[in-house]
């Protein structure tokens, strides 16, 4: 019984990792301009299947996954400086609406170029699995906690420590302030979607092996990911982390003692619930845009 337990919150924590992950990249570009990225799952499908695309063509699977981070972080950039910096002056839910319709089209461009077919991507070390008390660890786990540990950290040290991280927080605060001090917001506000790109794409490439990939996984992911970030209370880095963890070990509760059934159910009515008790989220931040 305790190693079913333990079995199905070893499942949850690494799905839940990866939730957080895409969590971070919702909340960075929510805070810098106060825009959900719906495109966001896009950027994990893009890490992912390109990585897996290089690495069939004979690319090393390091320089391959390095390229493909690239690649997600181009378009990143493509995706601010095409489709959000003309639209600046748009009302929220219009540049809401405008990074559906960007997902939609990375999604399409996606099936022309990789097809509809599921891709496999090798574990990053052993396949061994890793037994602990009776439940089975697959040791990709490890690379995406690890990995997801490391990025944690390396957000908070750019937040706290670099004049650049500090202008996204000052320019999220008060963009018009950030401005008149010589911030080039729409600069700041192209690097976090860069950032919040090569965060997903990192998300994406790390969990494949698990998960597998195709050209259509970042829709369910990216929601995940939202309600992650909501549940957390959007704006919150820590709520992002929290709500991803939270999330990913609840559905895997759901889905091992219910049924795989209600996994997406159960995942849903979690954000009805911290929302409808705690508008803001967990940790959400003292204003709340209603869009």
């Amino acid at each position: 019984m305790f190693s079913e337990f333990l079995q199905y919150l070893f499942t949850g924590i690494t799905i839940g990792a990866t939730y957080a992950l895409i969590a971070l990249g919702f909340t960075l570009i929510y805070n810098a301009s106060h825009v959900i990225n719906f495109a966001q799952g896009e950027f994990l499908m893009i890490g992912g299947m390109a990585t897996v695309s290089l690495t069939a063509m004979g690319v090393p699977m390091l320089l391959a996954i390095v390229l493909a981070v690239i690649l997600a972080g181009v378009l990143g950039i493509a995706l601010q400086r095409l489709a959000i910096a003309p639209a600046k002056n748009a009302d929220v839910v219009t540049l809401i609406i405008i990074t559906i319709g960007a997902s939609i089209f990375i999604r399409g461009l996606a099936q022309l170029v990789w097809g509809k077919e599921y891709h496999v991507m090798p574990n990053f070390s052993s396949d061994e699995p890793i037994e602990i008390f009776g439940a089975v660890l697959n040791s990709q786990s490890l690379w995406v906690l690890g990995i997801g540990a490391v990025l944690v950290a390396v957000l908070v040290y750019f937040f706290t420590r670099t004049l650049t991280g500090k202008a996204i927080l000052a320019t999220s605060m008060n963009k018009d302030a950030a401005r008149l001090v010589g911030i080039r917001t729409q600069v700041v506000l192209m690097l976090a979607f860069m950032v919040s790109a090569l965060l997903g794409s990192i998300a994406g490439i790390v969990v494949a092996p698990i998960t597998f990939t195709s050209y259509d996984i970042g829709i369910i992911l990216g929601l995940k990911g939202f309600v992650a970030a909501a549940i957390g209370g959007l704006g919150s880095g820590m709520g992002a982390v929290v709500g991803g963890l939270a999330l990913g070990v609840v559905e895997a509760m759901a889905a091992g003692y219910l049924s795989s059934d209600y996994k997406d159910a159960v995942a849903f009515s979690m954000i009805l619930l911290v929302l409808f008790f705690m508008p803001r989220g967990l940790f959400g931040a003292k204003i709340v845009e209603r869009v």
